[in-house]
């Protein structure tokens, strides 16, 4: 199954290059709402509240009211992702706020602690699972450089996105991994790592990172896997 992606920065639908350099942007969300609209769901990510730069919530609330939505960016509690689900969020996306950060990272990678699962917060996933349901919760875990990121993707931990989702799997209906190494750049999502997380986890899992071409997402799909794409709807190179 396609996603396409709706990220907003500034009150604008953008497209960044690695989560950094702004290629593309477009002011008209009226005719991305009516492109999407035949989808059977949208990916809506705020990037202005996963940097704490500000949020984009009034776009957020337009958006999916008139479209089926998991929304992400920046949430941090079950209270801030219940306001979005009563806003009309089909599900929410959480990222950042199940990982602890640097310091938890290099105290392990300097043998100060021999437990990987210091760096998941698995009791704060539990938690969420109760209080919003499993079915409403979307977990992502995005890599560069091979290390999980985390805050806007400029932080990394000492952690594999496999080791990871084996944490969390327990408290989460949807698995979202982004390659960011590929993303932004259209130059095709690495399958070998797509295959290795398929092995890893039952829930459903959604890629993203360098999509390019329908028949990256078909070989996907052969392997249950669903996938976002942005910059190749955006740029017309794949059509949506």
């Amino acid at each position: 199954m396609l996603i396409p992606s709706i990220d907003l920065m500034g009150g604008r639908v953008v497209q960044l290059v690695q989560g950094e350099d702004l290629a593309l942007g477009f002011d008209d969300l009226n005719y991305w709402i009516e492109r999407f609209s035949t989808y059977p769901l949208v990916q809506l990510i705020d990037l202005d509240a996963a940097k704490r730069q500000g949020d984009n919530r009034r776009l957020i609330e337009t958006i999916v009211r008139r479209l089926p939505c998991q929304v992400g960016g920046g949430i941090r509690s079950s209270a801030e992702a219940q306001i979005l689900l009563e806003m009309g969020a089909r599900r929410v996306i959480f990222g950042s706020s199940l990982f602890n950060g640097r310091a938890a990272s290099e105290a392990i990678d300097g043998g100060d602690s021999p437990a990987i699962t210091n760096l998941v917060r698995t009791q704060f996933a539990e938690e969420l699972a109760f209080s919003l349901g499993v079915e409403h919760l979307v977990f992502s875990v995005d890599t560069k450089d091979s290390k999980v990121a985390v805050r806007g993707w400029r932080e990394m931990i000492e952690l594999r996105p496999q080791d990871a989702m084996q944490q969390l799997e327990p408290f989460c209906g949807a698995f979202l991994y982004t390659h960011v190494d590929t993303e932004g750049t259209m130059s095709g999502f690495p399958m070998e790592i797509a295959r290795s997380l398929r092995q890893q986890t039952r829930r459903q899992l959604i890629v993203a990172g360098g999509i390019r071409s329908q028949s990256e997402i078909d070989d996907l799909d052969a392997q249950h896997i669903d996938a976002v794409a942005g910059m190749a709807i955006y740029t017309g190179l794949m059509k949506a």
